[in-house]
């Protein structure tokens, strides 16, 4: 592919001009359509979410509230609504008003540039000839991503205004795990825009007509799947919120509806960040494999709403299906994770895409590529495999040096060792025959007398 044939296929890419041209009505319609189908997807995941695990756990699950106990999310709501608004005294009563507000209101906007629909295939609504999707931009990406860094504000300002420790802990753990999965998410993005040429939701979608990207793109798949879990603080990597050593996180303040507008964010973020996963790597609203080849019609009218709802569901149920396998993971374990796996793999993984492209470009064959790739990664290897020797020879010859002298109670109170340091050595303990003679009274414990035992009392008499 020449340079001008690119720079033609990433023009036409982004003609974006059949987006803006809608009636104003016609635009609230479609606002309201997208409100309504974040709302009722989150009722709809409550409810199968607590089936799902209860399923999981050989429960029972929600079965009093509707038929199969459908509407028990739209009771919990009620419940919640209803409940006493308490507002502790400690707290920022501006800031501790408008942290749910901050949070839930971005949630809502990133499904702006989702598009349920192909942009070509236009609908008709009222007479009026529409796209499904509310709107697109040149920078749609970029907005999804800004959006998403704003609703974390709410987070933190609700764990900073509640004047409690456990939420300002909260709000901190969410702050340093969102810098720590945010990069590695727009890393993956990134090898989605090298492919797509273009930043454009509507574009990514139709530059996966032949193939997908979760099969060109399967490493970036797998990155942005554990950052969006993060993402939505989400049961394996909820620690903003974990119950086990902060009571209940940022949110251990709230109550009433100010608690249901951030659950009410979870979710919709839960629904927002599955839509992103179709948009980018699944094909959007396209129909799966074994359907598009026999049936013709089925990426047109109004079918591909119905594909992309269901591409929805099947990531919900994996949200599902993590919160109801895996345990929490630690703290630290998370910022290493982050750290030390997701960002080197996605900004290598970035580096292998890119180079790809460039020499795809050159018209270079896919067997010559696939030679230069497999040769750079042995390169990696047999590098890491000689420096390993090296540090390992290094130490070896090294004389082993004696662990410094420590002392837990220097400062009037138990400190643990610093690296290079080690604990003095734990006086053995006694066999388990004589503890268990102390514990039960035997002949240790009754040596005194002071017991009233039997040998107590002849010693006494002797």
């Amino acid at each position: 592919m020449t340079p001008d044939l690119i720079a033609t296929s990433y023009l036409a890419a982004e003609d974006l001009s059949m987006f803006g041209r809608d009636p104003w009505w016609l635009v609230v319609i479609k606002a309201v359509f997208c409100f309504a189908f974040l709302m009722l997807t989150v009722l709809f995941s409550i409810v199968w979410e607590r089936k799902v695990v209860a399923w999981m756990q050989l429960r029972i699950g929600p079965n009093r509230h509707g038929p199969w106990g459908m509407l028990q999310s739209l009771a919990d709501g009620m419940k919640l609504m209803l409940k006493e608004d308490v507002i502790v005294k400690r707290a920022d009563k501006v800031v501790y008003i408008l942290a749910p507000v901050v949070a839930a209101i971005p949630a809502f906007m990133a499904i702006a540039v989702i598009p349920f629909g192909p942009a070509g295939n236009e609908i008709s609504i009222f007479g009026q000839r529409t796209t499904m999707q509310l709107t697109d931009l040149p920078i749609a990406m970029l907005y999804i991503l800004a959006v998403a860094s704003v609703g974390i504000y709410g987070i933190v300002l609700a764990g900073w205004s509640s004047g409690s420790t456990y939420p300002l802990l909260g709000g901190l753990r969410a702050c340093a795990q969102m810098i720590s999965y945010e990069i590695a998410m727009g890393v993956a993005f990134a090898s989605v825009f090298l492919y797509s040429g273009s930043m454009s939701t509507s574009a990514i979608v139709e530059s996966q007509q032949d193939r997908w990207y979760i099969v060109l793109l399967p490493v970036s798949f797998l990155i942005y799947i554990a950052t969006m879990v993060g993402e939505t603080n989400r049961a394996p990597l909820d620690m903003p919120e974990s119950e086990g050593d902060l009571v209940g996180g940022f949110n251990t303040e709230y109550s009433s509806i100010k608690f249901a507008m951030f659950m009410l964010a979870e979710y919709v973020n839960m629904v927002t960040v599955s839509a992103v996963a179709v948009t980018l790597f699944l094909g959007g609203w396209r129909a799966p494999w074994p359907v598009s080849t026999f049936w013709e019609g089925a990426n047109h009218g109004w079918w591909p709403m119905l594909w992309f709802v269901l591409k929805v569901q099947v990531s919900l149920f994996f949200f599902i299906w993590l919160r109801g396998t895996l345990p929490r993971v630690r703290y630290d374990q998370l910022m290493k994770f982050g750290w030390k796996v997701l960002l080197p793999v996605s900004v290598t993984w970035l580096m292998a895409v890119a180079t790809v492209r460039t020499l795809r470009n050159e018209n270079y064959d896919f067997a010559d590529i696939a030679l230069y790739v497999a040769a750079a990664v042995l390169g990696l290897l047999v590098l890491s495999f000689a420096v390993d020797m090296f540090r390992g020879r290094k130490s070896a010859e090294e004389a082993p040096a004696e662990a410094a002298a420590f002392d837990p109670m220097a400062g009037g109170y138990p400190v643990p060792p610093l690296p290079g340091q080690a604990l003095p050595p734990v006086p053995r303990r006694r066999p388990r025959r004589e503890r268990e003679l102390i514990v039960s009274g035997g002949v240790d414990t009754a040596s005194d007398g002071s017991d009233g035992s039997r040998d107590g009392k002849e010693a006494s008499d002797g």
